[in-house]
């Protein structure tokens, strides 16, 4: 990542305050122990205090309340939070690079007559736009995306390489798609017939993203057999993720990869799932609900729940539980002694 700006630049994007050299150039970041000449890091975790004195970063992103206790070579920008306004500095980088770089229709790009796109979009080599296709202002669609006929694409969009969006489809503004993602591929719905053979069933919904939606590398969104499959504004869904059909998936929720959702799910907001978490289909998952990593679920989940295990049952009671299970070949043993002394007694009972 290269980039050019003063301390004073950075400072006023991030809300700062310049201690030392305000016109100091910033062409690159780095992690604070390989900060070199030019570069601007961050110090947020205490253990990386000692880093402070000896990097040679130009300058230093760290809290307002932070006071040496040696002297510091480089320039220091005081933030409230310093994790998160470094975070900021990177939106800001990427949306300098973006704006700078990526400019317009590239000819080698197919977009259909009918297609409707609106200002500064930035639409990449290879990429195929269908009919009808709505396509709002500031999005970003690099090589190799495929939009098919009748979706609708909000503003500033940021859709990446092999990404795939299925027709009729609905992505709202500030959407992010990751490369191979898919949103809108048929759901997974065939009739069992009575040679045992299956008849697939049209899958003729779509896919909604509301606002602020991530969706990961190679995730698919599988579109409702009728009406919609809806992911709610906020919602962060990781890589190589599967969501069944007519899922809806509430505002604000994280999903760790290589989950899966089956169709018809119901989850609140603000749930935390972890990684390679399975949740069956038709069920009811509540507001606020945490499942650790490889969490079965096979029955509705209330609010506020935290869980883990599969078949999965309360987080405390599952700790409890595996303590005993790792105990278990002691526990065993254990039992198999006592067994032995309590029919030696009896022997002994019946002899006398």
């Amino acid at each position: 990542m290269k980039f050019e700006f003063t301390a004073a630049r950075i400072a006023q994007v991030l809300d700062g305050v310049v201690e030392g050299d305000e016109n100091a150039k910033i062409v690159r970041v780095s992690k604070i122990e390989e900060g070199k000449e030019g570069s601007i890091t961050f110090l947020a975790n205490p253990k990386y205090t000692q880093y402070i004195y000896t990097t040679n970063a130009t300058a230093i992103v760290c809290s307002k309340t932070f006071v040496p206790d040696q002297p510091i070579s480089s320039t220091l920008i005081r933030v409230d939070d310093p994790y998160s306004s470094f975070t900021k500095l990177l939106v800001f980088y990427q949306k300098e690079k973006e704006n700078k770089n990526l400019k317009g229709v590239s000819w080698k790009a197919k977009v259909h007559r009918k297609a409707k796109i609106g200002k500064n979009v930035y639409i990449g080599e290879f990429t195929s736009i269908g009919a009808h296709v709505e396509i709002g202002d500031g999005c970003k669609i690099y090589p190799n995306v495929t939009i098919y006929p009748y979706a609708k694409i909000g503003k500033n969009v940021l859709i990446h390489a092999g990404a795939i969006v299925l027709n009729d489809c609905v992505i709202g503004d500030n959407c992010i798609l990751q490369p191979g993602s898919v949103v809108g591929g048929d759901g997974f719905g065939f009739a069992p017939l009575e040679d045992g053979s299956y008849m697939k069933i049209p899958q003729t919904g779509n896919v909604v993203l509301k606002e602020n939606v991530e969706i990961g590398t190679n995730a698919t969104i599988d579109r409702a057999t009728m009406g919609s499959t809806i992911i709610e504004h906020g919602t962060k869904i990781d890589n190589l993720i599967q969501i069944g059909h007519n899922v809806v998936i509430g505002s604000d929720c994280v999903i760790a990869g290589q989950s899966g959702v089956a169709g018809s799910t119901k989850m609140g907001n603000n749930c935390m799932i972890g990684g390679q978490t399975g949740i069956a289909g038709h069920l009811h998952i509540g507001n606020g609900v945490h499942l650790a990593a490889k969490t079965g679920v096979m029955d509705d989940i209330p609010d506020n729940a935290q869980l883990m295990g599969a078949p999965c049952f309360d987080g405390r009671e599952y700790r409890r539980a595996y303590i005993h299970f790792r105990n278990l070949d002691k526990i065993v043993k254990e039992m198999r002694s006592l067994q032995k002394e309590v029919k030696e007694l009896k022997s002994q009972l019946n002899n006398k």
